[in-house]
This record gives C-alpha cells, sequence and structure tokens, in this order.
C-alpha cells in the first residue's frame, strides 16, 4: 500500500488505541492522552525512529521539569507584580535553550512541547468541576503523569512508524 495510506491507517487505529488507554487502564494515572499526542508528533518531529523516540521522550521530559521549576519559581517573584509569570517563562525558556548544547537535551522543540505540556495540564487545574482537587492544581504532582503520558505517546510514535513501514507496499 502506498506510504501515506499506510501511515494514515497505522496512526488512525492507533489513535483509538492511544485514546482507549488513557480513558481506560491509564485513567488512575492523571495522565493525559492530549500530552501523549504531542510527544507522538514529536516523535516524527524529532525524525521518527529510535533516535526520534528517545529525543522526544528525553527532552519532552526536560521541558516539563523545568516547565514545573518555572510554575514553582513565580511564586518566589512576586515582588515582580504581574511579571512574576512573564519572568520565570522566560527563564525557563533560556535553561531550554542553553541546555540543548547537551546533545541528548539538542532537540529545543520536543523541551518547549514538554514544558507546554506540563504548564498546559497545571493550568487546566483552575477549570476543575467544585469539590474536585485535581492532581493538575498541584504542579509538582503534575510531573509524574505528564512524563508517563511523553512516553506513552512517544512509544506510539515508534510503533506507529514501525506497522506503517510493515504496511508499505516495497
Amino acid at each position: 500500500m502506498p506510504a501515506i495510506y499506510a501511515l494514515a491507517l497505522s496512526v488512525g487505529v492507533l489513535a483509538v488505541v492511544a485514546t482507549w488507554l488513557f480513558f481506560g487502564p491509564l485513567a488512575e494515572t492523571d495522565a493525559q492522552v492530549w500530552q501523549a499526542f504531542i510527544a507522538w508528533g514529536a516523535h516524527y518531529h524529532c525524525g521518527g525512529k529510535l533516535k526520534g523516540t528517545r529525543d522526544a521522550a528525553i527532552c519532552m521530559s526536560w521541558g516539563a521539569v523545568v516547565g514545573m521549576l518555572s510554575v514553582l519559581l513565580t511564586n518566589h517573584l512576586g515582588a515582580l507584580g504581574d511579571f512574576n509569570a512573564p519572568v520565570a517563562v522566560g527563564l525557563g525558556a533560556t535553561v531550554i535553550v542553553l541546555s540543548s548544547k547537551i546533545p541528548f537535551l539538542a532537540a529545543i522543540p520536543a523541551s518547549v512541547y514538554g514544558f507546554a505540556s506540563i504548564a498546559g495540564l497545571w493550568l487546566l487545574g483552575a477549570a476543575a468541576p467544585l469539590g474536585v482537587e485535581p492532581v493538575a492544581n498541584n504542579v509538582t504532582a503534575a510531573l509524574l503523569p505528564t512524563i508517563i503520558a511523553i512516553v506513552v505517546g512517544a512509544l506510539f510514535g515508534i510503533v506507529s512508524e514501525t506497522l506503517a513501514g510493515a504496511l508499505t507496499k516495497k
């Protein structure tokens, strides 16, 4: 089958599996399917194959740690008033770029995706129903679910690529 159809079939079927996984067996972990889809895309953005999986998982996880630390730093920059969060995010972005000098942290976009993933999960905590205390309200508690989603998503990237390759007409 042509490569585009093989990839479409692979990604489509595995998207069903991934969504079921996050709303079923992984639901108790608080990992989010949208974070996994970002990591899945990062796998391809990082060049695919095992290197893409590795780079997506490592850099996104690093970005999530930097994002968590940036959120925590915001609380200590109160003297900056309305600039506390922007300055904390700017410092986090600076750390991500400077850390890209380390070869296994070189995929800056994937690190940014990880930063955005934990920040998004933390910000969504404000939208929880009354009386519900989501893990997202505590950014340190959001780190493990974010990394779980990142690793699962990156693995779905390599599986979808491998399956598409097997279905492609040679």
